[in-house]
């Protein structure tokens, strides 16, 4: 439903942040925006701090898959930065090239396959994110985060929370039990201590 509004999904390429900003003041020039917040795209630049937003990400149901994603964003933005500043670049494909491999994703899960587009073959999703991994490898130290970035094999070897939850329903046939499991899964990992705010005193 949220692919027909405007300004959604996978972004344009921008050859430089001035032709990104002159975009942006046409649109508030010609009524479309009031501001660069009415940007939706799966990843932007923040319109009012100095940060990158990740958008693209769908709620994982465990903490430590979140901490993952986030490892791996890091290791991403970390990565491209450092090939930047060696005067290095990475492959730039057609934003239709990438629409496809999102719907894939989407429909298909990590036991789908995804599109190599170098290659110009299709591979195991699964493939594609050990090599993903590989690609952010030399940063991982650096950022230390090579512990949370490792967790993304048992991702792997777990299967995503969308692959479980639908095995959860071919066992049982029962969406209470998806939803149990939903908060099951939420609670892992979590502190068993009372939070702070929530503390007898005396």
């Amino acid at each position: 439903m949220f692919d027909k509004f405007p300004r959604t999904n996978i972004p344009d390429y921008f050859p430089s942040w001035g032709e990104y900003e002159n975009f942006i003041k046409l649109l508030i020039k010609t009524n479309c925006i009031d501001n660069a917040k009415k940007i939706w795209w799966d990843i932007r630049p923040h319109p009012f701090f100095n940060t990158i937003e990740f958008r693209v990400c769908d709620i994982p149901m465990r903490a430590d898959e979140t901490i993952a994603l986030a490892a791996l964003i890091q290791a991403t933005v970390a990565k491209l930065y450092k090939l930047h500043t060696a005067n290095q670049g990475f492959r730039l494909y057609r934003r239709a090239l990438l629409m496809e491999n999102k719907w894939r994703a989407s429909r298909y899960g990590m036991q789908g396959k995804l599109i190599d587009f170098g290659k110009q073959t299709e591979v195991p999703a699964k493939d594609l994110i050990l090599e993903y991994l590989d690609f952010v490898d030399d940063v991982a130290d650096e950022l230390d985060s090579r512990e949370e970035l490792n967790y993304i094999h048992t991702m792997l070897d777990r299967g995503s929370g969308a692959d479980r939850q639908l095995q959860v329903y071919q066992e049982t046939g029962d969406l209470k039990k998806v939803v149990d499991y939903i908060i099951e899964e939420t609670e892992a990992g979590l502190a068993e201590e009372e939070p702070v705010a929530v503390r007898k005193v005396g």
